[in-house]
């Protein structure tokens, strides 16, 4: 791989993978549309982190838009695109269905269109653990995903299953990749991780769905973007689990463990679960070590203190991030 398109750039785990790509010695193209689907403080922080660096440009562009997309693909060529471009959230999705599908789904089969006409051989397509909805644990990629609870997780499996298509009809090579839970500095403020850190630092109470006892396979983005970059590969079409691979915490034990790091104790408020949340997440790894040789090289408790860390470092502007 000398050359990469990395859709979303400015988002969360696309930031990363642009960093790891680029330490690799690859050539990359950013584009992202810089919307204010969150507080935008927290992207321009991001863009920031690699606005220097040698070998990387950077477009603000949409990949629902085909006259957006075009430009770019006429004038740069790519070994492998990393799409990772996408409305995420699964609360707002229920609000606001139309944007999940036309950036999730739409906006894939616009990067799967140009990858044929431009001869483009390899896709990277970031999904989701949200897809594994109603099964037992650990999740495993065999597994039927058929019944979406949310219309974020039914944007997410329309663009696997485009994928799929592309690959038999065209021979476009494939690997999906369904993210569990990740968290990280700089991570999105709509996210648990970030909120209850920027909650219990400043004292506002935290708004917990549900009783606390739901589990989460927190993954740290670091480790998610290595997975991403070793997916690159020619694989023909597969789908590949990123998780932290252990036990899941329960999330009041997670808030716990914030509260260690910061030395304040938390108020916590309880609210009804939404039926469109998943109560216990967890991954099976095995065949992202099988395929990828690949596994999580950070625990929770390291994780956490970079995350906790990197709040505290930016605290003048990061307490001011909206929610």
């Amino acid at each position: 791989m000398k050359s990469a398109l990395v859709t979303g750039a400015a988002g969360f785990i696309a930031n990363r993978v642009v960093h790891q790509l680029l330490e690799s010695g690859v050539e990359v193209v950013g584009l992202d549309n810089m919307n204010d689907a969150y507080d935008k403080r927290i992207k321009d922080h991001r863009v920031a982190r690699l606005a220097d660096r040698e070998n990387y440009s950077f477009y603000e562009a949409d990949i629902e838009n085909l006259y957006d997309l075009k430009p770019i693909f006429e004038k740069h060529s790519f070994d492998v695109i990393f799409n990772l471009a996408a409305r995420a959230g699964v609360r707002y999705s229920i609000e606001n269905p139309h944007v999940y599908m036309q950036s999730n789904a739409q906006g894939a089969l616009n990067i799967l269109e140009l990858m044929r006409e431009y001869d483009i051989p390899k896709l990277v397509l970031a999904s989701t653990s949200s897809l594994y909805a109603g099964h037992a644990m650990p999740f495993r990629e065999d597994l039927p995903v058929e019944q979406p609870l949310s219309p974020y997780a039914a944007s997410k499996k329309a663009a696997e299953v485009m994928c799929y298509t592309y690959h038999h009809l065209f021979q476009t090579d494939v690997t999906i990749l369904r993210y569990f839970t990740v968290y990280g500095p700089a991570g999105r403020p709509d996210m648990a991780p970030f909120r209850f850190i920027k909650w219990i630092q400043e004292g506002t109470p935290i708004t917990v769905f549900g009783d606390g006892s739901q589990t989460r396979d927190f993954t740290y983005v670091d480790d998610i973007a290595s997975g991403t970059l070793l997916a690159a590969k020619p694989m023909g079409y597969d789908v590949i689990n990123l998780g932290g691979g252990k036990k899941p915490i329960v999330l009041l034990d997670f808030i716990r463990m914030i509260e260690d790091r910061l030395g304040k104790k938390a108020e916590l408020v309880f609210k009804e679960m939404s039926a469109s949340e998943m109560i216990d997440t967890s991954a099976d790894i095995r065949k992202a070590k099988e395929v990828l040789d690949w596994e999580p090289q950070f625990d929770l408790e390291e994780g956490l203190d970079r995350t906790v860390e990197w709040y505290l470092e930016n605290l003048e502007w990061a307490s001011q991030v909206e929610l």
